[in-house]
């Protein structure tokens, strides 16, 4: 199928953040959806509140990150305080990612707000009261049951993404087994009315951590409100309001006025699907593929993560621009983050909040550290050779992989300013590293899949012939930033990944994009 006319809608089960950020994907890259919700409304409860600068570029790619910001409290510190002397140790200054991103900074957003933001950026509402009872996967498309406030209905789709939650039905009808475990130690979160800015100033980052080898607490500013999490032994009862606050008290000190909004408790766990795919129609994502511990952030937006890979493969098949194979590559890349990234992120999360030696970014350097505690270190096994990592570990940034989240810098185009995620948001993109007064050889931008660009510290003059696909690198910022050998093509994917580096040549571009989809590079209508 190559009109999108004609195509079946891709069912979207789940309209949490992972469904609705899947749902804003499918509908950028044009593939027609319908994104289901057993509930009447969206999620009301207390539940993640700070989303990473990995998660920020998705949203952007995908048109929604305006709105998101306008309600956000934007960080650019993550606390580290010592619980037992109240002061402050080295914080992570996230401002060490002014070359690596358009967003060097995280945010405080509550998830009962961001999911209506999300919502209202959608082409189509989401179909609330639509309750999937059974789906049968047949050769060419997914024959879904459901219930809805009109009755029955039966709903075709080309695929059926299960963004369902932990407790997937999707995921238990497969018989997917999941495989992990749940740790004893529970999780409270509670929200504050509390003024810690003015009358009680404070001066805590607004996101902060105070670590303590016998009780730690994270303290989260949200836009109109103080959130605390914090950890419950186990077996221990709940505590009531006034426990509750005589506790944020022993963290923060007496405060002249305070009133609990609300409480909920997390089971902390790390569990992962032992498959994420079935017969090339059925995808696990999000909380369905994998239950990891929300410390440092890692729920929402490791989920985050699925739903960047995943619509541009759907689409590229869709439009029978790449083979379906291509769609094996989200399990082979986003699993292994899951089952061992995420788990070594949240070990070490735990081990520094306990203040206990042997995390795996403990000596990492100012950059390391920032580029870490944003997700945007995430390499992938692009290549399926086992290559891949959440971790960098350098005192500065190395020269980038296949693998690698491309650095978002700006050049400049013939027309003004250009970031290198503007560049790729709708295709690959093959950038050319190289001098342009010499005359490379640069392809014609004649595809839809594919855009060349040169690269270079000098301006395409106006005779050279490049102007119209060339990129004013000033001081070779982007340049020296990618590290790579003079004379090479870096080529990413929509999803901002690296796909490949090669040194240049004639057809190197399109031979390396046939590798990755497995067929030819498409060409305009003529």
């Amino acid at each position: 199928m190559t009109s999108t006319d004609q195509q079946l809608p891709v069912a979207v089960v789940g309209a949490g953040p992972i469904g609705l950020t899947t749902a804003l994907g499918l509908a950028h890259y044009g593939v027609p959806y319908v994104l289901l919700e057993e509930d009447a409304t969206l999620s009301s409860d207390t539940k993640a509140g700070t989303t990473l600068s990995r998660t920020l570029e998705i949203w952007n790619r995908y048109g929604a990150v305006e709105g998101i910001l306008a309600s956000a409290v934007r960080i650019d510190e993550i606390g580290d305080i010592d619980r037992a002397t109240n002061t402050p140790r080295a914080s992570v200054q996230l401002a060490e990612l002014v070359n690596d991103t358009q967003f060097p900074f995280v945010i405080n957003l509550p998830q009962q707000i961001m999911e209506p933001i999300l919502a209202d950026a959608l082409p189509q509402p989401v179909l609330t009261q639509h309750r999937l009872t059974s789906f049968e996967v047949r050769d060419d498309r997914v024959v879904l049951q459901l219930d809805t406030p009109d009755g029955p209905r039966e709903l075709e789709a080309s695929y059926l993404l299960a963004c369902d939650g932990g407790r997937s039905r999707i995921r238990d009808a497969l018989g997917v087994k999941v495989v992990g475990e749940t740790l004893p130690e529970r999780y409270m979160l509670i929200d504050v009315a509390v003024d810690l800015d003015v009358d009680n100033a404070r001066d805590y980052p607004y996101l902060a951590y105070f670590a303590d080898k016998t009780e730690w607490m994270v303290l989260i500013r949200q836009p109109d409100n103080w959130r605390f999490l914090f950890p419950l032994a186990p077996g221990a009862d709940t505590p009531g309001t006034e426990d509750l606050l005589v506790k944020v008290k022993q963290f923060i000190g007496e405060v002249d006025q305070i009133e609990l909004l609300g409480t909920v408790i997390y089971n902390v766990h790390h569990r992962v699907a032992e498959q994420w795919t079935k017969d090339r129609k059925v995808f696990l994502m999000g909380d369905a593929a994998h239950l990891i511990t929300p410390m440092w952030a890692l729920g929402l937006n490791t989920g985050a993560l699925d739903a960047s890979n995943l619509p541009w493969r759907l689409a590229w098949v869709l439009r029978g621009w790449a083979e379906p194979s291509l769609l094996d590559g989200y399990e082979r890349e986003q699993r292994p983050v899951a089952i061992e990234g995420s788990g070594e992120m949240a070990e070490a999360a735990r081990k520094y909040m306990a203040q206990q030696r042997g995390a795996v970014t403990e000596d990492t350097g100012a950059w390391a550290t920032a580029y870490n505690r944003t997700l945007l270190s995430v390499r992938l096994d692009v290549e399926g050779v086992g290559d891949w990592s959440m971790v960098a570990t350098s005192a500065a940034p190395p020269a980038v992989r296949a693998g690698d989240r491309a650095p978002d810098l700006a050049l400049q185009s013939p027309t003004g300013r250009a970031t290198i995620h503007d560049l790729c948001r709708d295709s690959f993109v093959a950038l050319y590293f190289t001098d342009v007064r010499r005359r490379p050889e640069i392809p014609v931008n004649d595809s839809p899949a594919l855009r060349h660009y040169a690269v270079s510290r000098w301006d395409a003059p106006h005779d050279s012939g490049l102007r119209d696909r060339s990129l004013f690198d000033p001081g070779s910022i982007a340049t020296n930033r990618y590290g790579v050998p003079a004379g090479s093509v870096v080529l990413i994917r929509p999803d901002g990944h690296i796909a490949a580096v090669a040194p240049m040549a004639p057809g190197v571009a399109e031979e390396l994009y046939t590798r990755v989809t497995g067929r030819p590079v498409p060409r305009e209508a003529s």
